[in-house]
C-alpha cells in the first residue's frame, strides 16, 4: 500500500526514499519497513540486465539482496515522485516494474517535479560526500600536526580579540630524510631563525620582526612540562645568545617566547615552529616560489647557484637560499635575515594568489604539506584551530605586511664584535610601537577620521606639573608599579600632587587614564609626561569638586617608570623595512 493507505501521507513520501544503491549504480525505491512494507527496487529491465537477476517479477537477485538490478542507462536516474492517492483495493500505488515484454512503467502524473527531484538528489549527494570528504581530510591533517605543552606560556585562544603576536621559530635540529649534512651533528637544535609576527587588532596591517640569533641577551628562567605532566624549571642564565633559548639544556618552544617577552615586552600568544624539512616541503607544495637576484650566486658551501635577475626555487634548493651565509652582503647573520624577509614575503604572495587559492589540488598539498611541517603550542594543535587561525591572518592585505629586523648594534663588550645587543633607544621605540599596536605603514592613515575626536583628546592647554592631581592604581603584571610611578612623577616630574593607591580591583590590558572635563588640561599634561595614547583617555561626564584627583590605573602595557606606554608615530627613519607585496633583489 502507499504512504495515504497505511495512513501515515504526512510522515513518508515515497519519492523522499530513492537511495543510491552503492552495487549497481541505480536509484531504487526503499520504504520504510518499519511501517509494515517490505524494502522494493524499482528499475527499468533490459535484456542487459535481465540475465543478472534471479526472478525478474519480484526484483530479487540470485544472491538474495532485494533492489540490486542494474539499469540500462548508462547513468542513474532519480525516479519521477508518485502522486500521493488513496487506494481502497489496498494496492500499492507504486510505479510497477518488469521486464521487456511484460508490464510497461507508467509514466508518473508528478513528472514536471523530476527535475527539480534531480537537482535535490544531486545536491544531497554532493553536501553528503562534501561531509564525508571534510571529515577525512580534517583527520589527515589534524593527525599531520605535532604539539608541545607549553603550560601558562601563550594564550588558551586560537585567536585573540585584540593584537595577536605569533613566533615563527625555524630550528637547524637535523631530523628527517636529506638532512644529515645540516645542522649541528648531535645537537637538540637552536633558534636558528625566529620572527615575531605581530597582527594587528583591527587585521588592517601585520609586522614580521625577526630577531638575529647571535643577540647577547638574558634568557630568563623557565619551565618546561614532560607528557607525563611533570614539570621542571631551567634556570635563567645572563648574557647568552639568543638562539639558545631553544634545544639548549631542554629548553622548548615556551622558553624562547618567554625570552622574546623579556627582551621586546610583548607577550607572543602561540608559536609555530618548523625544521629544515618545512621549507623543503612548503616551496614545493605551492609549486616554487619566485626569487631575485642582483647578481650570479655560486656558493660552494651551501650548493646555491641561482643566475642573476628572477628563477624559483623550491625544495633543495629553497633551503640552500635561506641557509647562505656566504652570498650576500658582508656575508654577516643580519644579511642573511634580508634574504629570508625577501624570500618570505615572495611567498606570501604566491600563498595568496589566484594560482594557489582558486586550485584544489594545490590548496589540498599546501595545507598537507604545512601540517605535516609545523609544530605549534596546544591551544592550536588541530587543523580547524589552525584554519581559524590562518583566516584571521589572512585578513591581512600583503601591502600591510612589514619585514623588519631587531634594531641592533655591535655587542660593545667584545674586543671584536661577533655577537650584538639590541640598540638601546631604536630597539624601545621600536618595541613600544608594537606593544602600542602602531602600524608600520600608512594603513592608519585612513581612519584618522574616525578617530578624530578621541586624538582630539590630547590637543589643548596643559596644566603645570604642580598642579595635576592623581591617584595612581597597580592593575599590570609588575610588582609595585604605582609605588613606582608615584616616585618618578615627583622626583621627576614634578607632580607632587600623586597618589599610591597600590592595587586596582582587577587587571587590565591598557592603561586609563579617568579625569573630569574641568580637569581635562591636567589629563593632557600627564599624558604627555606618561606616553599615553589617545585611546587610554577617559573622560567623565560631570565636574570634579574640591581637590578630587584623577584616576590612573596602569595596565598590562605598562613596562616601568618613565616608560612611555605608546611609542612614536613613525620608526626610526634608518631602520630598514620592506613591504611583503614588493619583490627586492638580493644583494
Amino acid at each position: 500500500m502507499d504512504a495515504q493507505s497505511r495512513g501515515r501521507a504526512d510522515d513518508i513520501d515515497p519519492a523522499d526514499q530513492w537511495v543510491l544503491n552503492p552495487h549497481t549504480g541505480n536509484y531504487e525505491l526503499r520504504l520504510d519497513q518499519s511501517a509494515g512494507e517490505s524494502p522494493v527496487s524499482a528499475r527499468t529491465a533490459t535484456a542487459e540486465d535481465s540475465g543478472r537477476r534471479g526472478d525478474t517479477r519480484t526484483g530479487a537477485p540470485r544472491d538474495g539482496r532485494e533492489g540490486s538490478g542494474r539499469r540500462g542507462s548508462n547513468s542513474p536516474e532519480v525516479p519521477g515522485q508518485r502522486s500521493r492517492r488513496a487506494s481502497q483495493s489496498g494496492g500499492r500505488g507504486a510505479e510497477a516494474t518488469a521486464t521487456a515484454g511484460r508490464r510497461k512503467r507508467k509514466a508518473p502524473k508528478a513528472r514536471r517535479k523530476k527535475a527539480l527531484m534531480w537537482t535535490g538528489g544531486v545536491t544531497a549527494f554532493l553536501v553528503a560526500t562534501t561531509a564525508v570528504g571534510a571529515y577525512i581530510l580534517y583527520e589527515k591533517l589534524n593527525g599531520n600536526i605535532d604539539a608541545i605543552d607549553i603550560g601558562d606560556q601563550g594564550s588558551k585562544n586560537v585567536v585573540s580579540e585584540g593584537p595577536m603576536n605569533i613566533l615563527i621559530i625555524g630550528t637547524d635540529k637535523r631530523t628527517g630524510k636529506g638532512n644529515e649534512g645540516y645542522g649541528d651533528k648531535g645537537s637538540a637544535g637552536h633558534a636558528d631563525t625566529t620572527i615575531l609576527f605581530h597582527v594587528s587588532e583591527d587585521r588592517t596591517n601585520a609586522t614580521a620582526m625577526s630577531i638575529p640569533r647571535d643577540l647577547k641577551t638574558e634568557i630568563p628562567e623557565c619551565e618546561t612540562k614532560a607528557a607525563d605532566g611533570t614539570t621542571t624549571t631551567i634556570p635563567g642564565t645572563p648574557d647568552e645568545r639568543f638562539n639558545t633559548s631553544l634545544g639548549q639544556s631542554d629548553r622548548n618552544p615556551g622558553c624562547t617566547m618567554k625570552t622574546v617577552e623579556n627582551i621586546t615586552g610583548v607577550k607572543p600568544d602561540h608559536f609555530m615552529m618548523v625544521d629544515f624539512n618545512a621549507v623543503k616541503e612548503l616551496t614545493t607544495a605551492v609549486g616554487g616560489v619566485e626569487v631575485c637576484m642582483a647578481k650570479p650566486v655560486d656558493d660552494p658551501k651551501s650548493h646555491l647557484k641561482l643566475p642573476q635577475g628572477t628563477s624559483e626555487v623550491q625544495g633543495e634548493m629553497a633551503l640552500a637560499l635561506l641557509r647562505t651565509r656566504h652570498s650576500f652582503g658582508n656575508e654577516s647573520d643580519l644579511d642573511r635575515i634580508k634574504v629570508q624577509q625577501q624570500f618570505l614575503a615572495s611567498m606570501i604572495r604566491e600563498m595568496k594568489s589566484s594560482d594557489t587559492l582558486t586550485n584544489p589540488k594545490k590548496l589540498y598539498t599546501l595545507a598537507d604539506a604545512a601540517t605535516n611541517a609545523l609544530t605549534v603550542d596546544t591551544a592550536i594543535s588541530d587543523a580547524k584551530k589552525l584554519m581559524t587561525l590562518a583566516q584571521e591572518i589572512g585578513k591581512v592585505d600583503t601591502k600591510n605586511i612589514t619585514f623588519l629586523t631587531m634594531p641592533v648594534i655591535d655587542n660593545p663588550a667584545e674586543p671584536k664584535p661577533i655577537t650584538v645587543v639590541v640598540d638601546p633607544v631604536k630597539g624601545e621605540q621600536l618595541f613600544a610601537m608594537l606593544r602600542s599596536d602602531t602600524s608600520l605603514t600608512e594603513v592608519k592613515q585612513k581612519e584618522k577620521a574616525a578617530k578624530g575626536k578621541q586624538a582630539a583628546l590630547l590637543k589643548g592647554p596643559k596644566a603645570a606639573p604642580a598642579d595635576v592631581r592623581v591617584d595612581v592604581l597597580n592593575g599590570g603584571e609588575i610588582a609595585g608599579a604605582a609605588g613606582a610611578t608615584v616616585t618618578w612623577l615627583q622626583n621627576q616630574q614634578g607632580v607632587l600632587k600623586s597618589t599610591n593607591k597600590a592595587n586596582a580591583p582587577e587587571k587590565i590590558k591598557k592603561t586609563t587614564l579617568e579625569y573630569a572635563p574641568n580637569q581635562a588640561d591636567q589629563a593632557r599634561a600627564l599624558a604627555e609626561m606618561m606616553g599615553l595614547p589617545a585611546s587610554a583617555m577617559k573622560p567623565g561626564t560631570a565636574d570634579a569638586e574640591g581637590l578630587e584627583a584623577m584616576v590612573l590605573t596602569l595596565g598590562a602595557d605598562f613596562k616601568g617608570a618613565g616608560i612611555p606606554i605608546t611609542g612614536p608615530a613613525k620608526i626610526p627613519a634608518d631602520v630598514e623595512k620592506s613591504s611583503a607585496d614588493k619583490a627586492v633583489c638580493a644583494k
